[in-house]
């Protein structure tokens, strides 16, 4: 395997996991009935409570395969207002992240009356996060800045900041993860203190309960200071039963910046690109979700996929106020 092959492996993984290394990564979870763990306008916006409890895996078979849990609880107080909290800790070879966010939101409502929904959302999120590095297994000889043999933290506080508006059948978020520039002084001296993310989300839902629900959403994400760009193409489908509601669907996430490796006498590019299908099912107040994301193209680490379940509870449920095709909300 040459230099070149070996660059794009890395920047692929780079791609792949450095979302986890300003807070909580962005994978497909959003999808699981959770908008809350990336949008902190949506804190409170549904007519439940929700618990929620995420496991990640990353590679199995692989030793310090990046791994994720959340934990996060989100519910309205009194007509307008919103709190949440999350919880996570992310692990990633020898680097690992735990921390935590404390959330407010303020719902606007220009409806004419509960029939129909049409509400502005405004959230912001303020999170204390502690990053560590073990180099106790570096050889200092490798690298002239690793001091081998020490295990390094620092903690940063972020804020971060978002809007949702719910209209009837269509919905659309947009956050700014990490607004604060925050130094941190953990890897080298020259980090960059500007770890700020951008999140837009619009979908829209078609149907009737009675029968089928299409929800096809898209999500773009662009990363400030290295200009990464991704986008998410996804499309859900919900089935009510008597037991409670059957869902599913499948996002495909590409990344707009691509790399070159050798093939053969010549080069070809290559963009970060995995499919993610999602399984999910709603039982009275309880919700489990199941989500397995593979990696496509001829460079990759390992063929054994990500998987990542989610176990939710919603509590003090009130009466489905609108009559819209909302899911998150209703």
């Amino acid at each position: 395997m040459n230099f070149k092959k070996i660059y794009l492996i890395f920047g692929l993984l780079l791609a792949q996991v450095s979302f986890s290394q300003e807070g909580i990564a962005v994978y497909s979870d959003y999808l699981s009935d959770n908008l809350y763990l990336l949008h902190p306008s949506m804190a409170g916006a549904a007519n439940c409570a929700k618990i929620r409890l995420t496991a990640r895996q990353q590679w199995f078979g692989q030793s310090d395969a990046p791994q994720l849990q959340t934990l996060s609880y989100n519910g309205r107080i009194g007509d307008r207002s919103g709190i949440g909290i999350i919880a996570f800790n992310d692990k990633n070879g020898y680097h690992s992240q735990t921390g935590a966010k404390l959330t407010y939101a303020h719902h606007i409502q220009f409806s004419r009356s509960d029939d129909d929904l049409n509400q502005l959302s405004f959230g912001m999120s303020a999170g204390l996060i502690q990053s560590r590095l073990d180099e106790s297994e570096f050889d200092p000889e490798f690298d002239p800045i690793v001091d081998g043999g020490m295990k390094q933290k620092d903690s940063y506080f972020n804020i971060d900041i978002g809007a949702s508006y719910n209209y009837l059948d269509f919905f659309a978020h947009f956050t700014v993860k990490n607004v604060l520039a925050s130094k941190r002084d953990i890897y080298t001296d020259i980090e960059s203190d500007n770890l700020k993310k951008y999140l837009l989300s619009v979908g829209y839902v078609f149907g009737q309960e009675e029968s089928l629900q299409w929800e096809p959403s898209i999500m773009f994400q662009a990363v400030d200071e290295t200009k990464e760009k991704t986008i998410d193409l996804n499309l859900k489908v919900y089935k009510e039963m008597d037991f409670g509601r059957l869902w599913g669907g499948l996002s495909y996430r590409r990344s707009l910046d691509g790399a070159q490796y050798v093939s053969g006498n010549g080069t070809k590019d290559q963009n970060l690109q995995y499919f993610t299908p999602i399984l999910g099912i709603n039982y009275k107040n309880f919700m489990f979700a199941y989500t397995y994301s593979y990696l496509t193209g001829n460079v990759k680490f390992d063929n054994s996929g990500f998987h990542q379940i989610t176990l939710g509870i919603n509590l003090a449920c009130k009466r489905e106020r609108y009559h819209c095709n909302c899911p998150a909300v209703n």
